[in-house]
C-alpha cells in the first residue's frame, strides 16, 4: 500500500458530522498529495454541509490522524460540498467511458481522441470529450472550438461547448490565452472533479472520451480513479522510445482496474507514390500489444486531411475510414 492509500484508509473511519456517515461511506477524500519531501499533506475533502463549525471539527480530527498517528509535519485542507449523484458518474446514466492514454507526449493521442469522437458521432452516437490532459490541453484547437470561459445554467452547472454534435469541456477554457497551467495538486483535483460532477452533459450522452495526460503520474491516476469501469485505448507510434513508455501507461491503467481494448499505432507509416515509408520505424504497436496481452486495433498513417481541415479526417478519406473502423471496434467492445 502506498502512502496516499494509507492516508485515505486512515481517514476513512472519520465521521462527517453533517451527515453522520464515515468518509469511507461518502467517498469524502477527493484528493491526496504529499509534498516537500513527504512532510506536507494536501487534501480535498467533500462534506455534506460546509460551514465554519463543521470545518473546524473535521480539521481537528483529520489533523490528529495525519500529524499524530501518521507523523506528517504539515497539513493543508480544502473543503467542498459533496456532489449529489446527478452527474455523468451516476449509475443511472449508463455512460460508457473510453480513456485515451499514452506513455509520452507527441504521439498524437489527442488527435486520435478527437477523430474517434467524430467517428462515433458519424455512427449515430452521442459523444462527449473530457480534455483531461491538463498541462497540454489541445482538443479545443483540434476541433476548432473558440477558447473562452464557459457559461453556467440555472442550476449553476457548467454548460459544455459543442462542435458538430460533440460536447466538450477542457482546462483550456479556464485559462487566459497562451497562459501556462501553474496549479498544484489540490487545484487540479478540484478542476477534475468539476469536469465529472459539475458539467451539464446532455442527458442522452452515450460515450465520454477522456483524453488523459501522458504517463503514469498523480493526475492520470486520480482521473482514472474517478472513472467507473473505463475501457482504455493505448496510443503509441512505431518508434521504440514511444512503445517502451506506452507499455507502462497500459500497465498503470490495468492496475487501476481499467481493461485495455487495444493499441492504436499512430503515425504508423507514410505513403508516397504508392510506396510505404516507415518514417518512425516499425513494430512499436506490436511490442506494446504483446506486452499488454492485447492487440493492435488500428494503424493510423501519417497524412493531411483532404477536406482542408488541419486535424479531422472526412469519413470518405482513407484515414477517416480507418477511424470509422476503430469506432466500430470500440462500440463492439463496449456493448
Amino acid at each position: 500500500m502506498n502512502k496516499k492509500e494509507e492516508i485515505k484508509n486512515a481517514l476513512g473511519e472519520i465521521v462527517d458530522p453533517s451527515s453522520g456517515k464515515s468518509f469511507k461511506e461518502t467517498n469524502a477524500i477527493k484528493f491526496v498529495s504529499i509534498e516537500d519531501d513527504k512532510s506536507l499533506v494536501n487534501l480535498v475533502i467533500g462534506l455534506d454541509k460546509v460551514d465554519d463549525k463543521i470545518k473546524q471539527a473535521v480539521t481537528r480530527r483529520v489533523a490528529k490522524v495525519i500529524k499524530l498517528d501518521l507523523q506528517f509535519k504539515g497539513l493543508k485542507i480544502d473543503f467542498e460540498l459533496l456532489k449529489k449523484d446527478t452527474s455523468i458518474l451516476s449509475d443511472e446514466r449508463k455512460v460508457k467511458y473510453i480513456g485515451i492514454a499514452s506513455g509520452k507526449g507527441g504521439v498524437g493521442k489527442s488527435t486520435v481522441a478527437a477523430n474517434l469522437a467524430v467517428a462515433l458521432t458519424r455512427l449515430g452516437k452521442k459523444v462527449g470529450i473530457i480534455d483531461a490532459d491538463i498541462y497540454g490541453s489541445s482538443i479545443p484547437t483540434i476541433l476548432d472550438v473558440e477558447v473562452r470561459m464557459p457559461r453556467s445554467d440555472e442550476n449553476e452547472k457548467i454548460i459544455p461547448f459543442e462542435k458538430n454534435g460533440i460536447e466538450l469541456i477542457s482546462t483550456e477554457f479556464f485559462l487566459k490565452e497562451d497562459q501556462p497551467l501553474m496549479w498544484r495538486g489540490p487545484m487540479l483535483g478540484k478542476m477534475l472533479n468539476h469536469f465529472f460532477y459539475d458539467v451539464a452533459w446532455h442527458k442522452d450522452i452515450e460515450y465520454v472520451i477522456v483524453d488523459l495526460p501522458p504517463g503514469t503520474g498523480d493526475v492520470a491516476m486520480d482521473i482514472q480513479k474517478l472513472i467507473p469501469e473505463s475501457k482504455m485505448v493505448i496510443v503509441t507510434t512505431p518508434h521504440p522510445s514511444a512503445s517502451h513508455v506506452a507499455v507502462k501507461a497500459g500497465f498503470g491503467a490495468r492496475d487501476l482496474g481499467h481493461p485495455i481494448i487495444g493499441v492504436v499505432e499512430n503515425m504508423s507509416y507514410f505513403t508516397h507514390n504508392n510506396e510505404t515509408i516507415n518514417i518512425f520505424g516499425e513494430g512499436g504497436g506490436d511490442i506494446v500489444a504483446t506486452k499488454l496481452r492485447s492487440e493492435v486495433i488500428a494503424q493510423i498513417p501519417i497524412g493531411q486531411p483532404k477536406s482542408g481541415h488541419h486535424s479531422i479526417f472526412d469519413m470518405a478519406e482513407e484515414i477517416g475510414i480507418t477511424y470509422l473502423g476503430l469506432a466500430n471496434k470500440i462500440m463492439k467492445e463496449t456493448d
